[in-house]
């Protein structure tokens, strides 16, 4: 390991480089009961750590490689690092990315000058494609993570974290995907600050170092999940778990919810949206502390990407507030009559109703999809399913299932059958507690609730669309009611789309 300490201490990263500000996180500090820093890699050019790697394999060259020119294959950040690297070396660098990387990403790529070559459909044949082009033309590859190079100017961001803080740190956890930045890293804090741990966190559904670590050797994985695609890697490096191995006190796993929490996290402390893989290290951190109980340590997360793709958005802020334990999934099954939905949410209490759909199906009972907001966590919604099931309301809790939260929930309602005089309606309401509920004491008992679509948006007024059975002599009386709320309304009964799928 001394040989890393010289290689990290020496290695060319600066030319291209930043060194990178070690934060504070306030918000999540004063949460956590513990002193939390974040180590912004996001803030490279390349909006990542992968720049320090690649420029100092890069850098290492001779004059006939950088002759030659460079190669590397990726979809992400390395391709980035590789391109922008060569580009103030004065090298030709070539890309192999596969077909389906998205455009943002191959747009990136070659505006940092790098020549991309589009091939296959996964990373594999990407590779497969840019090891032929070696033989073929005599090019240099850059590997992403298992090369003593890459692993020393990953190194320095270790390096950086001693010199900026030199005070007690008690813990550093780093994301982990191929293992090059955690490698670099425990092998230059390990020789100078033994005492600091060195905790590596991968996502659940990829466990690349967690498995080999159990095993004692390198497990290809079957399969591995690519919402973290950043850490994707279905093989630890070789040269990697040797330093791993030796040097990595712990392992943890977090799922897809605590990632999406950890970056909502980040943003509320810095205002920047990190990718997937980028907040691993802040999941870590809020589940070591949740499960160790620790208080006033100081604990350093590496933030090591912010190449989030913007469709991504949607899907993170919706599953966040249950990676944070701040909402409930529940199916709930009510009395199909008159009032009912009002009974349900004074039964919820003054908690948030986040979500609530709803459609006509049985003369007798309905089965309501409902999501509830928390504040204390997993006790509360214990206490939230308790003081249903003591109503009398029979309750499934969803909030585990990964299929519920990704697919039934945009899939309950669908066409109502024998659902007579319905009329819908768009509603618009301020967005605070007790705001649905008035809307529903408003109905009152006298017209029945037939279909009902609520989420809340974190936007400052909430959108119903209700489906009410109204006769047509009642229609103009019921009308009045909503006038006397108070809240803007139309008329959605024409709609093409509820003919279509609703009605």
């Amino acid at each position: 390991m001394k040989s890393y300490l010289q290689r990290i201490l020496t290695a060319s990263v600066y030319d291209v480089a930043e060194q990178t500000p070690l934060t504070p996180a306030a918000n999540l500090s004063r949460r956590l009961g513990n002193d939390i820093l974040l180590k912004r890699e996001d803030m490279q050019p390349v909006f990542s750590f992968k720049i320090r790697g690649a420029y100092n394999k890069i850098a290492s060259l001779t004059e006939a490689q950088r002759e030659k020119g460079v190669i590397c294959s990726s979809a992400g950040n390395h391709a980035q690092g590789v391109a922008l690297s060569a580009k103030q070396l004065g090298i030709r660098a070539t890309i192999v990315m596969p077909r389906t990387t998205p455009a943002i990403k191959v747009d990136a790529v070659r505006n940092f000058g790098g020549r991309v070559v589009l091939h296959g459909d996964n990373y594999d044949a990407a590779k497969a494609h840019a090891e032929k082009l070696v033989d073929e033309r005599g090019l240099t590859y850059i590997p992403p993570y298992d090369d003593p190079a890459v692993i020393a100017g990953q190194g320095t961001v270790g390096m950086e974290i001693l010199s900026q803080h030199p005070r007690p740190i008690d813990a550093v956890f780093v994301p982990v995907g191929g293992g090059g930045l955690i490698a670099g890293i425990a092998a230059y804090i390990k020789q100078l600050r033994p005492d600091i741990r060195v905790i590596a966190v991968e996502p659940e559904d990829a466990p690349t170092l967690e498995r080999a670590m159990a095993t004692g050797r390198r497990v290809t994985l079957d399969d591995v999940g690519i919402f973290a695609d950043g850490v994707a890697v279905r093989q630890i490096g070789e040269e990697t778990f040797r330093v791993c191995r030796e040097l990595v006190d712990e392992c943890m796993l977090v799922s897809t919810d605590e990632i999406c929490a950890g970056i909502k996290d980040i943003f509320e402390d810095t205002r920047t949206v990190m990718e997937p893989a980028g907040a691993l290290a802040v999941a870590g951190i809020k589940k070591y502390v949740e499960r160790t109980g620790a208080r006033g340590e100081t604990l350093i997360g590496i933030n090591c990407g912010a190449n989030m793709n913007f469709s991504r958005l949607a899907h993170v802020a919706e599953r966040a507030e249950l990676g944070e334990h701040r909402e409930a999934v529940l199916a709930v099954t009510i009395p199909e009559r008159p009032g009912s939905f009002r009974e349900f949410c004074e039964t919820i209490g003054n908690r948030s109703i986040t979500e609530f759909n709803y459609r006509y199906a049985h003369a007798d009972e309905a089965h309501v999809f409902a999501g509830i907001g928390l504040n204390d966590g997993l006790d509360e919604r214990d206490e939230v399913v308790a003081a249903l099931e003591a109503k009398g309301y029979p309750v499934l809790d969803l909030t585990e299932d990964e299929m519920s939260k990704v697919h039934v929930r945009h899939m309950v309602g669908g066409r109502g059958h024998n659902v007579d005089h319905e009329v819908l309606y768009h509603v618009r309401f301020p967005e605070r507690p007790g705001a649905l509920l008035n809307f529903l004491k408003r109905l009152g008992r006298r017209w029945n609730i037939s279909l009902f679509h609520y989420r809340n948006h974190g936007a400052d007024y909430g959108r119903v669309l209700v489906g009410i059975q109204v006769p047509p002599d009642q229609r103009a009386r019921f009308e009045e009611s909503l006038d006397k709320l108070g809240y803007p309304y139309r008329n959605e009964s024409d709609n093409p789309a509820y003919a279509l799928f609703l009605s």
